[in-house]
């Protein structure tokens, strides 16, 4: 149910969120730095909640970069291990609110207990119809688009290349590209996230730091969109 503040406002159809500012958070909070990516993932947990009751179909964000394995073994590990944890409750969570999950990016490197996991957890849900959410772990933009040739490049009948063709050849397919992009912690890059998909989508940047973005930011992130006129490069 959307609140007072989002009547008549037109809404994004999709949705996609770069989670930046965890380790800033702990170190504003004199924690350790998996406290501040513990507390962005219980906030992923509400505003999952929040986004499929306001009316938003689509909702991706972004987790963990296929550069994200540069940061240290401790941290990196911290990180795996939070995933593991968090699956069941996503799952708990798109159970209840008939939500379907998918993962986009290289679940190759992975250990197998994690990649079950993550199968399981898109299998189970692959019929549920209120809201779709992404998470896009060992994600790239452009290893996603490498993947994308090289698949293209095994097909068979070599069929025609479209731009139509390269999106259905993208861990996206199916999805519509992103209407709004929200960028949290205030830096200005999109970081190598859906690079393909984002050509016309409306970008918003909040200094909030990611486990301080709840409904209030997600909803002043929607207004400000259904603000703007969009044109796609015409008049």
């Amino acid at each position: 149910m959307s609140s007072d503040r989002l009547e008549g406002v037109r809404l994004p159809e999709h949705v996609a969120i770069i989670m930046d500012g965890n380790g800033r958070w702990a170190a504003a909070h004199g924690v350790p730095r998996a406290m501040g990516h513990k507390r962005g993932a219980e906030n992923l947990e509400v505003l999952l909640e929040d986004a499929a009751r306001m009316g938003i179909k689509y909702l991706t964000v972004y987790a963990f970069s296929t550069e994200n394995w540069k940061r240290s073994a401790e941290e990196v590990g911290a990180l795996m291990s939070l995933f593991r944890a968090y699956i069941p409750k996503l799952l708990k969570k798109a159970t209840d609110n008939n939500i379907r999950v998918r993962m986009i990016g290289d679940k190759s490197r992975f250990d197998p207990d994690l990649i079950e996991g993550i199968d399981a957890i898109c299998r189970e849900t692959e019929g549920n119809t209120a809201m779709t959410f992404a998470f896009a772990v060992n994600y790239g933009g452009r290893d996603e688009l490498v993947r994308a040739v090289k698949k293209i490049a095994a097909m068979p009948d070599r069929p025609e290349i479209t731009e139509q063709l390269i999106s259905d050849s993208l861990d996206t397919a199916g999805m519509p590209d992103p209407d709004l992009l929200i960028r949290t912690g205030g830096d200005l890059r999109v970081s190598n996230f859906l690079l393909w998909q984002i050509a016309y989508t409306e970008l918003y940047t909040t200094q909030t730091l990611w486990p301080d973005f709840h409904r209030k930011e997600l909803e002043d992130a929607v207004i400000a969109f259904g603000g703007r006129e969009r044109r796609f490069g015409g008049r």
